[in-house]
């Protein structure tokens, strides 16, 4: 961890807002852009020289009490960090979006969940969670504070059955292990809300997949988050003397979407198959291109610029 600067706040004139600036930075460059006015406090920055970088366009609101430095451009994890900073300290990071995080789940469009200390209520694009998390169900990733792989997924056997198994899924194939496993967990809290849900997907035998409907659910939710058109969905399209049935279509623009799943195209036959039809499309003069569940959930801003440009949206 980086050494906190000295400052010395009986320091006057332009040395003192030099170095009220120099924290900040240093701050924000350890949370992906933002920082939180209690931190800001802590570090000897006064409430007025706080005031005076608001009005001036050097920190702008993105919650309440939380800033971005510089600039209201955010990236992913700059907007996760400030959901955990707006809960206080103590907080962290869970359920779908320390999922997320890890690369084991998909966040929930419409708003990110947090887990704090103390009761907190809901705000547009904010869920809280009040729990005291113990000192081995909290981590940091990439520097956001966040719940450890099997405390994330025994809250996420509160949401529902297919939303673990699909984080569990993801856990197995990138061998993501903690000290303590999910099993210690359900010992731990044997009557919370999932532990059923949990105890059952664990015995279960049954491979885990995705089916098409959900990839396209989820494509759905992806298109209307960044504000993107909405294609058609399931169409046939009459090629070369054959019909051939596409998942997202955007006529007007020639361009169509194939959502690849490992369920449906994880084949030699079938992905030669994939590759003839994207053929043929191109030919009769479409843009086909394909977006797998994982590329959808690990880099969903660079997907939806591309998406933005292909579309002239």
């Amino acid at each position: 961890m980086a050494t906190e600067p000295a400052f010395d706040p009986r320091i006057g004139g332009k040395s003192q807002v030099h170095w009220v600036d120099r924290l900040i930075a240093w701050l924000a460059g350890r949370q992906h852009g933002v920082v939180a006015r209690w931190q800001l406090l802590d570090l000897g920055i006064s409430e007025k020289a706080i005031e005076l970088r608001l009005r001036r366009g050097q920190l702008h609101r993105v919650h309440r009490g939380v800033y971005a430095v510089g600039h209201r451009s955010l990236s992913t994890r700059g907007r996760w960090m400030a959901a955990v900073l707006s809960a206080g300290p103590g907080a962290a990071l869970s359920h779908r979006s320390g999922a997320a995080l890890r690369g084991i789940g998909t966040e929930h469009w419409e708003f990110t969940e947090i887990t704090a200390p103390r009761e907190l209520r809901n705000r547009p694009g904010l869920r809280f969670y009040a729990s005291e998390l113990p000192i081995d169900e909290v981590t940091t990733y990439d520097g956001i504070p966040v719940t450890t792989v099997p405390r994330t997924l025994l809250d996420l056997a509160s949401v529902d059955r297919r939303t673990l198994e699909r984080a569990l899924h993801e856990a197995e194939i990138k061998n993501h292990y903690d000290r303590l496993s999910l099993p210690d967990l359900i010992a731990r809290y044997p009557h919370r809300r999932g532990v059923a849900t949990a105890r059952a997907v664990l015995q279960s035998k049954e491979p885990i997949a995705f089916t098409r409907s959900e990839f396209e659910e989820e494509m759905r939710a992806f298109l209307l988050h960044f504000d993107l058109p909405l294609p058609r969905f399931n169409v046939w399209l009459k090629i070369g003397g054959r019909w051939i049935e596409v998942d997202c279509l955007w006529e007007e623009q020639r361009v169509i979407l194939e959502c690849d799943g490992r369920a449906t195209h994880d084949t030699n036959d079938r992905f030669e198959s994939d590759r003839a039809r994207d053929r043929q499309l191109s030919a009769a003069g479409w843009r086909p291109i394909r977006i797998t569940w994982r590329q959808l959930h690990d880099d969903p801003e660079e997907i939806a610029a591309d998406l933005r440009a292909l579309l002239g949206a």
